[in-house]
């Protein structure tokens, strides 16, 4: 059976084939972990920050404010990150998917493999993006002052 073995080795090739995107799925999953703990940690500290506004006066409640900003301004950034990573992962199973569909069915489906990679790749680099910008905004208001009466009441 000459085209049983033919068709077995076009999925045997077709699997060696994913493997490449697999691994991308595993580092885009690593990414939206460490995404989802920067959003967590965004997240408690804004909570902190609003609880004790009311005690706040005059400076430290502009900067309080100000930091709240910034906080949210982070919670958006990684939420759209998150969004893009997710489907860039998407795209990805549907490659991998429509891979293995073409080989079953002995049909060319190179060009929506193609086209699923390219919107995967970037949809990805668009999350990378939003990352860097993320990390930027997080790095700037570390290096803003934290009053030393802020720094008491939200680190007691």
């Amino acid at each position: 059976m000459p085209g049983l073995e033919t068709h077995v080795f076009d999925i045997t090739r077709v699997i060696q084939l994913a493997i490449a995107p697999v691994f991308l799925l595993s580092a885009i999953a690593t990414l939206i972990n460490v995404l989802i703990t920067r959003l967590s940690r965004a997240v408690d500290r804004r909570r902190v920050l609003e609880e004790h506004l009311s005690i706040y006066q005059d400076e430290h409640l502009q900067q309080a404010i100000l930091e709240l900003r910034m906080l949210q301004k982070r919670i958006t950034l990684v939420l759209w990150s998150v969004t893009l990573a997710v489907l860039a992962s998407l795209l990805i199973c549907l490659l991998v998917g429509t891979a293995f569909a073409g080989a079953y069915i002995a049909m060319d489906l190179s060009h929506p493999v193609a086209g699923l990679f390219v919107a995967a790749i970037v949809a990805f680099t668009g999350c990378l993006l939003l990352f860097l910008r993320e990390i930027s905004v997080a790095a700037f208001s570390a290096r803003q002052t934290v009053s030393p009466y802020a720094a008491r009441v939200v680190f007691k």
